[in-house]
């Protein structure tokens, strides 16, 4: 996703409060222009419907936790895979958790997934989480944090499918699992090597 303007920003920011007051299915994108004040055609201007949006609001917190990713190996006291892979860890934590926004908004358009337009939305959030992660495994390659020899899109999809298990653990259980955030550290550092 690229750099988004304030009216976008604005738009998913409205998204997610809304979501977070009458949940995904309750919301419509007249609440949302009534709540913006922006006009039908602006929102359009964005967005063909609710289902893209949401799709866009998935990717939206991608892109956050990559600018903070990229934050944290760019930060000269950062060595090692310590202090990204407690970033992904909390990145992790948080949007898995039954109450968090993106989790709402994953597990609506999962339960969506007969229709073909909500099946192209959640391809396409796959794919640039995916290939978001495939680029954080290039990025401790290139700085000689995990070796050469990772298969980087094996461990990404692994990794996607752990993200995407633990969000339906805690939907069905309406509670975090018995994995704390260490646990996912290790995880994912024994995946990496």
């Amino acid at each position: 996703m690229e750099h988004v303007n304030t009216s976008f920003q604005m738009i998913l920011d409205t998204t997610e409060e809304l979501i977070r007051e009458k949940g995904c299915r309750q919301t419509t994108l007249q609440d949302i222009i009534s709540k913006t004040g922006l006009s039908k055609g602006a929102i359009y201007h964005y967005v063909t419907g609710k289902d893209e949006l949401l799709g866009l609001v998935l990717k939206a917190r991608i892109e956050q936790m990559n600018a903070k990713f990229h934050e944290a190996v760019n930060n000269p006291t950062s060595q090692g895979l310590e202090n990204p892979l407690q970033l992904i860890a909390t990145g992790i934590a948080q949007t898995s958790h039954h109450e968090d926004v993106t989790n709402k908004i994953f597990i609506y358009l999962l339960s969506q997934m007969d229709n073909p337009k909500v099946s192209d939305i959640m391809k396409g959030v796959y794919q640039y989480t995916l290939n978001t992660c495939v680029q954080w495994i290039e990025v401790g390659q290139q700085s000689g944090v995990i070796p050469p020899t990772v298969e980087k899109v094996k461990v990404a999809e692994g990794m996607l499918m752990f993200m995407y298990g633990l969000r339906v653990q805690n939907t069905i259980r309406q509670e975090a699992g018995s994995m704390n955030m260490q646990d996912m550290m290790q995880f994912m550092f024994r995946s990496l090597q």
